[in-house]
């Protein structure tokens, strides 16, 4: 080992509850903090973003600043650093890359993640913290993993500094056009030779994928399933070559937090001996929303809207499901569309749906909470946590079998007794309509059967501590070299 305590960097253009688009970010806000409690002396890295609130910025200390060359620009990187109680979090400022409204989608985020990326490792040089691993996170800091195997490493200094990259979402690629490599400053070859070179542009995945020394995705099942055309996004050749340098590790909850026990969130507290009381908050979240006050199955569903999240398929069958005696509750904004789509719904079911076009935290828990049953059903997802998040709060998953789905959600077995969900295969209507009919019955067949299933659901332990175990496994191996 490098060192008697393992010393791991946590690099990503997202940390929870700083900044955060999607599961990126409630990962790395949540990982470190399991790590920690490992004894693991784990520092996270991130853009200082324009829309971080105040009261995340308090107490922090300003340790320096640099220069970064990029091509035809030379920009200054301010580093801040901030304690919290359990881990330090750094921040790379720059007002002219991230003093902006959002996070993504600017047409030179190209320059903004070069910048990032060679700020963080220009960054290691000037602060006390030397890394055994360096572990990146999706497209945003594939270039880590090329600078430093390109140019940095022949710097004693780095020479020894492993790398893991982790794939969240292999759909976004971080592609851009070949003058990006004028940007990072690595030799023409690293195009020429296919390590960078993406159908004639450049990919930052790429970049991680081909240079970092292991990598890892967040399940089982989705490492397998990006080795294959459907689901590896033109990548899969890549992930193929480098198959015996690739894991899947399923995602965790912050199970402290989200504790249906103690969470003050909830209008009621409950727990898997008491599931009766779960009821109050459903009813209390009918009357916020101005649903029917009526015990009748309820279906949450929290998500950005998107195909890839099965919208396509739910809305095919929508109306058939809402012939049933239900009742929906929708949180999330996405794609016009289906923004457009579900509050048409709403107006089409009174009293019987509720379309929250938005993202609100509180309403978030409290879905989680209240509802009966979750709606996944994914085209593909890499991990998702809405099911984990479910099952701690007592609501069951109504799932595709796909990537992390397949890994947390077993078929509830009205004879074994055995299950923790409603899973279905075929990405069609038909398929979802089926897992949605065997929920109804199992629900109708009793308060006994129902409350089997139920405590099932809650007995599942997705916390971080086992995944945080298999991260510092592979940690050891790597270090270990």
């Amino acid at each position: 080992m490098a060192s008697e305590r393992r010393k791991i960097l946590l690099v990503s253009s997202e940390a929870a509850p700083y900044a955060k688009s999607g599961g990126l970010g409630d990962v790395v806000g949540s990982l470190p903090k399991a790590l920690k409690e490992a004894d693991v002396d784990v520092r996270v890295v991130l853009p200082k973003y324009a829309t971080i609130k105040e009261e995340h910025m308090q107490d922090v200390e300003y340790l320096g600043s640099f220069f970064i060359n990029l091509a035809w620009r030379t920009q200054e990187a301010k580093i801040l650093r901030k304690n919290t109680d359990t881990f330090p979090v750094y921040f790379i400022e720059n007002d002219f890359y991230f003093g902006r409204e959002g996070l993504y989608g600017y047409g030179d985020d190209n320059e903004r993640f070069a910048f990032f990326c060679k700020a963080v490792l220009h960054m290691l040089s000037t602060i006390d913290y030397y890394p055994d691993i360096i572990h990146c996170n999706d497209w945003q800091t594939g270039p880590i993993c090329m600078l430093l195997k390109e140019s940095y490493s022949k710097m004693i200094f780095y020479s020894r500094i492993k790398t893991l990259y982790t794939i969240h979402n292999l759909q976004y690629q971080g592609v851009f056009g070949r003058e990006t490599m004028d940007l990072l400053g690595v030799p023409n070859w690293c195009f020429d030779n296919g390590n960078a070179e993406f159908y004639g542009n450049v990919s930052y995945m790429k970049m991680g994928l081909m240079y970092a020394d292991h990598i890892s995705t967040v399940s089982n099942t989705y490492a397998e399933e990006i080795q294959t055309p459907q689901y590896g996004y033109g990548m899969d050749g890549v992930l193929r070559s480098r198959k015996e340098h690739l894991s899947g590790i399923i995602n965790g909850i912050d199970y402290q937090a989200n504790d249906p026990a103690t969470d003050k969130r909830l209008v009621r507290n409950f727990d898997r001996n008491s599931i009766e009381l779960k009821k109050e908050n459903k009813r209390e979240l009918q009357k916020y929303l101005g649903l029917e006050q009526k015990d009748v199955p309820m279906i949450g569903m929290i998500t950005r809207l998107a195909d890839q999240k099965g919208l396509d398929i739910l809305t095919q069958v929508f109306s058939e499901m809402m012939r049933e005696d239900i009742q929906f509750v929708l949180l999330g904004t996405g794609e016009n569309r289906y923004e457009y789509i579900f509050k048409s719904m709403a107006q089409q079911y009174p009293g019987k749906m509720s379309a929250n076009i938005l993202f609100d935290d509180t309403l978030a828990q409290r879905i989680y909470a209240s509802s009966d049953l979750f709606m996944m059903p994914s085209f593909f997802e890499p991990c998702g946590l809405g099911q984990m998040f479910s099952l701690r709060y007592g609501t069951v998953p109504i799932v595709r079998k796909t990537g992390g789905l397949a890994d947390t959600i077993a078929h509830y077995d009205t004879e074994t007794k055995q299950g923790n969900g409603f899973v279905f295969e075929s990405y069609d209507g038909n398929g979802l309509l089926w897992a949605f009919r065997e929920a109804l019955k199992v629900y109708h067949m009793g308060a006994e059967e129902w409350a089997n299933v139920v405590r099932n659901a809650m007995d599942c332990n997705y916390s971080w501590a086992n995944s945080a175990g298999k991260y510092i496994a592979l940690y050891d191996k790597l270090i270990k070299g």
